[in-house]
């Protein structure tokens, strides 16, 4: 048997919806982005030089990290940022010590630095 406390308050909350209030946007890549990134990733992987990736949206940029192996620092990053789109290109690729390899505002050019020049056999 419940038993109610009589000098409890009984007040209820009114819910007021805000019709203007929208959650941040977040900078993502799209398919074709991730088409382009993806392709130069399946290659690394298939030769055995990454084994992992991790993707991360945020308010002002998104990133596709390259990871030699899980749960180590990525080696590379590349990272669209909007508001370099302008001025230097919203793509760049950046390697495991910060330092900027490639900048630009063509994601198929920016992600060759990432392809290892062929070997010559002979």
């Amino acid at each position: 048997m419940t038993q109610t406390d009589p000098n409890a308050a009984t007040t209820t909350a009114n819910v007021v919806p805000f019709s203007g209030a929208r959650p941040p946007e977040l900078v993502r890549f799209d398919r074709h982005e991730l088409s382009i990134i993806l392709r130069v990733y399946g290659r690394q992987v298939a030769s055995g030089e990454w084994r992992d990736y991790a993707i991360d949206f945020g308010r002002e940029r998104a990133v596709f990290a390259i990871l030699r192996r899980t749960g180590e620092a990525p080696i590379y990053r590349v990272e669209k940022d909007p508001k370099r789109a302008e001025k230097q290109g919203a793509y760049a690729v950046i390697a495991q010590d910060g330092r900027v390899l490639k900048r630009g505002h063509d994601l198929d050019r920016v992600v060759r630095v990432l392809e290892k020049p062929a070997k010559v056999v002979g």
